[in-house]
């Protein structure tokens, strides 16, 4: 069985093909980084345009990477929410409308859930039961995972995403746009004992999380310290072990909640080295493991959507002719996979 994935959910536009048996058969990615660039953000409109004009010429060259027709289809997914209301509308247009002259299955896919399942395509994809550190620009969460569809969310930032934290603190320090990766890569510079921020909402119980307040205590330091280079890489590399510290003690807490001992970490974030090998310590720690994403599935892309579309057409789920989108679409209201 093999499924065409779409995502388009805010600025990649990305294409792939599954293979239940063979694995990914094709992988085609766009990144609007430059579109938005000037703007040191996506622009929604932009986004949705751009999304209009790759999307198509993207689907192509996936098919031809593959070698294969529409006749070799059996399902077709598409990225449905959460995300950005126009741009994930595009995908859907797309995605539906080509199953039905297809007369093949469409499935409409959780974004969260697509970055959830996306260590699956690794050639040692994590069993279940586990705790899910789901880490982007637009979602910070600590999900219990029994089986896909069995989600329960057990703790969330209460306001900005790790990953919104880290491109507006990047853009408080003058860096360019996407803002996180270059404040990640200036932290390997700084030195981790000069300055010492806040792990918010970590002296309370729960597992909830606040980062805006870090974006202000930033603020606060440079205004203080002033903003020479070094200072620069010494604030960022403060920002970012707060950030870290912040996520592993949740992830702890979790752990120790659910009496589980295995952690799933996906997202743009769970690129972020620094995070990576703080939750490989705790995994040691307490005899556990640790499972991510290659780098190129850690950020949207098309693979993760035709993953977790297959695991739905199998179970028998498809959609109707309607053109849905939903940008806000809760993760644990999703239905269990049937064994």
């Amino acid at each position: 069985m093999r499924i065409l994935g779409i995502e388009t959910s805010c600025d990649e536009t990305g294409v792939a093909i599954y293979d239940d048996e063979k694995g990914l058969l094709a992988h085609q990615l766009y990144s609007q980084v430059k579109l938005h660039a000037d703007y040191g953000g996506v622009v929604p409109e932009l986004a949705s345009r751009d999304h209009v004009k790759k999307t198509i010429p993207l689907i192509k060259a996936a098919m031809a990477e593959a070698n294969l027709t529409p006749a070799d289809l059996d399902g077709v997914a598409y990225t449905a929410g959460p995300g950005l209301v126009g741009a994930l509308l595009v995908g859907a247009t797309i995605g539906r409308s080509l199953a039905y002259a297809w007369n093949v299955p469409a499935v409409a896919v959780h974004h969260m859930e697509g970055h959830l399942l996306a260590p699956m395509l690794e050639d040692n994809p994590p069993p279940f039961p586990f705790i899910a550190v789901l880490v982007s620009g637009g979602h910070t969460m600590l999900v219990e995972v029994k089986g896909i569809g069995e989600y329960q969310i057990l703790g969330e930032s209460i306001d900005d995403a790790a990953g919104e934290a880290f491109d507006k603190t990047a853009k408080l320090m003058g860096l360019d746009y996407p803002g996180g990766p270059l404040l990640s890569k200036l932290a390997e510079k700084g030195d981790s004992s000069r300055f010492t921020f806040p792990r918010p909402m970590t002296n309370v119980p729960g597992l909830d999380m606040s980062f805006s307040g870090l974006k202000t205590f930033t603020a606060n330091t440079i205004a203080a310290n002033g903003n020479d280079d070094q200072t620069r890489a010494d604030i960022a590399r403060a920002f970012e072990d707060a950030v870290v510290d912040t996520l592993v003690i949740k992830c702890k807490r979790a752990l120790k909640q659910c009496d589980m001992k295995r952690i799933v970490i996906a997202g743009g974030v769970s690129a972020n080295r620094h995070l990576r090998a703080k939750l490989e310590d705790l995994a040691k720690s307490i005899g556990g493991e640790v499972y991510y994403p290659r780098t190129e599935f850690c950020t949207d892309n098309g693979a993760m959507i035709a993953y977790a579309g297959m695991q739905r057409l199998k179970n028998g789920e498809h959609n109707d002719l309607g053109v849905k989108a939903f940008p806000r679409w809760p993760i644990d209201t999703l239905k269990p996979i049937k064994a």
